[in-house]
């Protein structure tokens, strides 16, 4: 398997071209800020890891803004601090702030000049539209949680997405799933049989920061640490 085998790229978008646990860290700071005892960096992205994905179950079909400021809220109930609905919202609202990786608007760039690039997110329209500034692409479809009603690692992502890029002539065996998240997309990449790539932006931490844990790793077909690692290896097989 080459990496020049497959027509399109479908993307995880946070935490694989936009730094989402830069953004939670740095979102969070009106609420940890007030803890006498400071907390790791680790430590409050895995308490952000457990309420998020808990409200997503609770709640499908909320925007992800929305979604956010009840983390926000959830977060200062465990750590016994004051937030008012206004410092909720403005969490909520911050993703568009979430800084990009510094390779990524350049990968995409190049990729986009071989592959069909494609967003599937744990996100909402306007959010992904402000982070889409940032990493400066034209995607060919992007897919997001309000779109669907649902988040990943729900199948229901998955089969939209399939179904939709079918009628653009794009067949599962057309795709490479790229993404950092094993919770949210290599375990159900895995379930519905598609390649998968695995940006490990964590290569040098401990644990799954901003994601939960997913239990037993599934394999993927290929491994990088960067965006720009990706591109090096596909020009690489260019030239080879």
């Amino acid at each position: 398997m080459k990496l020049t085998d497959f027509k399109a790229l479908t993307f995880d978008c946070y935490g694989t071209l936009i730094d989402w646990e830069t953004g939670m860290v740095n979102g969070l700071k009106p609420l940890t800020q007030q803890r006498q005892e400071q907390l790791t960096r680790d430590q409050i992205l895995e308490a952000h890891a457990r309420h998020e994905s808990s409200q997503q179950s609770w709640t499908p079909g909320l925007r992800y803004s929305e979604l956010l400021a009840i983390v926000y809220k959830r977060l200062a109930e465990e750590w016994g601090l004051s937030a008012t609905i206004e410092a909720c919202e403005k969490y909520g609202n911050s993703v568009k702030d979430w800084p990009a990786f510094a390779d990524s608007a350049d990968a995409l760039k190049y990729l986009k000049q071989h592959y069909k690039l494609i967003i599937l997110s744990n996100v909402d329209n306007r959010s992904f539209s402000g982070s889409n500034e940032r990493l400066e692409a034209e995607f060919d479809a992007i897919y997001t949680a309000e779109d669907v009603g649902s988040y990943k690692p729900s199948d229901g992502n998955f089969e939209y997405m399939f179904e939709k890029l079918a009628a653009q002539g794009i067949e599962k065996n057309d795709i490479l799933h790229t993404a950092e998240s094993m919770f949210h997309d290599h375990v159900p990449g895995k379930r519905h049989g598609i390649a998968s790539c695995w940006i490990y932006r964590r290569y040098e931490q401990q644990g799954f920061g901003a994601t939960m844990n997913p239990g037993e790793l599934p394999e993927v077909n290929f491994q990088f640490n960067s965006m720009a690692d990706f591109v090096k290896a596909h020009q690489a097989e260019i030239r080879a």
